[in-house]
């Protein structure tokens, strides 16, 4: 379960005396409590937006008044409510200011990173069997970054991409099989990294059975309601675990 842990300062609290939060953050990190967090800059640079009868209204400061302010943030995962507490209670900013722990929302199934992310995975394959360049394209951010095997097919944007792509469904013919041997998903809230060992085999147009298999590290973005591949590298995998996958 992940909570947010709101750091909140107090400007009439004397914090000289607190130890430094570092050994905290290496701590918790280590222990893969704390995913990631940031320090914010100080409340006088705040900016509160509203929007009333249609017109911006916009405000300079924090939302509320208050000698207590949002200081950082910091997301834990914890398995217990308690056990994000604890985690809390050890950051030095609660030995003079306060810290407000809460539960992110609860997601359902179709809302699940690595749900949406295997479903994604899976789209490519299919995509790849059909060589449908169009549904191959569609998970991939219109800035993506791409580094093929091929020289001279590394480039950054769709259109790049395309063209690659466009490129490699000329050299085969008929369905091309993408097996997927081996996945591995990371995921930090709206950012995601795969490894997989991706095996693909088609016949070229020159006759002969091609029969490969590659690593593909992927990095996703969540910039709105679905995830993005804004990164992929792909290099030959040359090792004898490769041969006991392929056997």
């Amino acid at each position: 379960m992940k909570y947010m842990l709101l750091v909140c300062g107090d400007d009439t609290a004397d914090a000289s005396g607190a130890p430094p939060v570092e050994p905290w953050v290496d701590e918790l990190g280590a222990g893969g409590v704390r995913l990631h967090g940031h320090r914010l800059a100080a409340p006088s640079g705040a900016v509160t937006v509203r929007v009333r009868g249609g017109e911006v209204l916009r405000t300079d400061g924090p939302f509320a008044e208050t000698k207590e302010y949002v200081a950082g943030f910091d997301v834990l995962e914890c398995d217990t409510l308690e056990q994000a507490v604890e985690a809390a209670a050890e950051h030095p900013v609660a030995t003079f200011g306060a810290m407000e722990v809460r539960p992110f929302w609860p997601m359902s199934d179709e809302e699940d990173a690595d749900t949406a992310i295997r479903a994604l995975d899976a789209g490519l394959t299919a995509a790849v069997r059909d060589r449908d360049l169009d549904r191959l394209l569609a998970p991939y951010a219109p800035d993506v970054e791409v580094f093929h095997p091929m020289s001279g097919l590394e480039g950054s944007g769709i259109d790049a991409f395309r063209k690659a792509q466009e490129w490699w469904f000329s050299t085969v013919t008929g369905p091309v099989e993408r097996e997927v041997l081996d996945f591995r998903l990371r995921v930090d809230e709206s950012v995601a990294f795969s490894h997989a060992l991706v095996r693909t085999r088609a016949t070229l147009t020159t006759g002969e059975a091609l029969d490969s298999t590659l690593r593909v590290s992927t990095g996703y973005r969540l910039p709105a309601d679905r995830w993005l591949i804004v990164h992929q590298h792909t290099s030959a995998a040359f090792d004898a675990g490769i041969e006991e996958a392929r056997s």
